[in-house]
């Protein structure tokens, strides 16, 4: 059958080399692609906001499963469309994505069903938001509602901090993510993310994997979307992967159901694993950016079989297999990222570096001209490798980053510190 996978990332060149791989898959379209998913489909310069086009060419080219990837075409609704035009469609309906796109939603769903998280209250105007924080004190967690693109979260150490972030938000400094807030408390513990694939009425646990947030060495800097990421994090032990089943992602499902609104998809849950057990900090409607790039080649199963039985809503009784290795991965980001940065940069030695044993080089923010392969955004790829244990990994990954030609780019040097750090323990 023909594939459609929507988005432009690192998380769908990871998706759509998982995709082609499948016996199911004859084309694979992308839509609109990068060069990375150029190389295993067809880009296709298809305006994904635009709901109609993209259910004619699902027509036009009897597409079999259409795959989602970023979260905003979800929270848009698109899925409800292709839906509705009779196509198998991998996501969550709009009213379903709400879990990632009104935090507010997610935080009164786990206090209808006791599903543990951080304590919390909501606020749509800022004198009020500020006297709460006043009343909490530091640190403390505040939040902007809607999306943000991954920087709508700010752990404030201090009152000022907190205070500057509430009015940051409700000036308008998001949009419209932060015309409403959610403050929280601040948790104490190791942050880890969970993954589970949903059919509506089915959750099948799928793995873990653990991100790096901050832009710099020791996690310092500013927020990002990423900056790498290793697959499976150390601290998501069997009991604890069974606990968020039973505590969290289970009672979702139910409260999803209840409010007629069945999840289906992947359902990312970030966590914060407590001395009390794990705690939902967060939904996240759709595979992680990079979170994608490990486990994706860790995945022995057929992806696209995968992704299809939950489209169909035929999960019941599925099974995944995982490949036995660790898998880490390394963004490459343009000089000044998260802030102002340049672009069309011409990057070499890619190709090299995707050569090497067990590494994969998956595309973000590059685009084409002619021959040479050049910089087009703020995270621009994502260097992944396996190996026996959570060191090979990371001995992999920067040895092919050593291949790689780019002197505005910039990475991490310590990426995998923390779990490098408990097995030396």
């Amino acid at each position: 059958m023909d594939i459609l996978l929507i988005g432009s990332g690192g998380r769908e060149h990871a998706l759509a080399w998982g995709l082609a791989a499948s016996p199911l898959c004859e084309t694979l379209h992308c839509a609109p692609g990068n060069p990375g998913t150029g190389s295993v489909g067809r880009n296709v310069d298809l305006d994904i906001s635009d709901h109609a086009a993209v259910r004619a060419f699902c027509k036009e080219k009897n597409i079999g499963l259409v795959v989602v990837g970023p979260e905003a075409p979800l929270v848009a609704g698109l899925v409800d469309d292709l839906r509705a035009g009779g196509f198998a469609c991998f996501g969550p309906t709009k009213r379903a994505a709400r879990l990632e796109g009104s935090k507010g939603f997610t935080k009164d769903i786990c206090a209808r069903y006791g599903i543990p998280t951080a304590a919390y209250a909501v606020f749509k105007t800022v004198e009020p938001a500020l006297a709460y924080v006043r009343e909490k004190g530091a640190p403390i967690v505040i939040k902007a509602d809607g999306l943000a693109a991954g920087k709508g979260v700010i752990v404030a150490m201090t009152m000022k901090e907190a205070e500057d972030a509430v009015a940051f938000m409700f000036e308008g400094g998001l949009g419209p993510a932060g015309s409403q807030v959610v403050i929280e408390e601040f948790l104490d513990g190791e942050e880890a993310s969970f993954f589970a694939i949903c059919d509506g009425e089915n959750a099948l646990p799928l793995a873990s994997a653990q991100d790096h947030k901050r832009a710099f060495d020791g996690d310092t800097g500013p927020n990002t979307g990423g900056m790498g990421a290793y697959s499976p994090a150390p601290v998501m032990t069997p009991a604890i992967e069974a606990r968020v089943m039973r505590e969290i992602i289970e009672p979702t499902m139910r409260a999803m159901r209840e409010a007629g609104a069945p999840y289906t998809g992947v359902l990312y849950a970030g966590l914060m694993i407590t001395a009390q057990g794990p705690k939902l900090i967060e939904y996240n409607a759709r595979f992680g950016d990079p979170e994608a790039q490990v486990l994706v080649p860790r995945l022995k199963s057929d992806l696209a079989k995968l992704l299809l039985a939950a489209a169909r809503r035929q999960l019941a009784g599925a099974t995944v297999e995982w490949r036995a290795e660790t898998a880490l991965t390394i963004v490459m980001a343009a000089r000044g990222y998260p802030g102002q940065f340049a672009k069309g940069e011409e990057i070499g030695g890619v190709d090299e570096a995707g050569a090497r044993e067990d590494v994969f080089v998956f595309h973000a923010g590059t685009k084409r001209l002619g021959r040479r392969l050049l910089s087009n955004g703020g995270r621009v790829l994502a260097v992944t490798a396996l190996g026996r244990d959570i060191a090979q990994a990371q001995s992999r990954a920067y040895e092919a980053i050593l291949a790689i030609d780019w002197p505005g780019g910039f990475c991490r040097s310590d990426i995998g510190w923390r779990a490098l750090e408990r097995n030396d323990g």
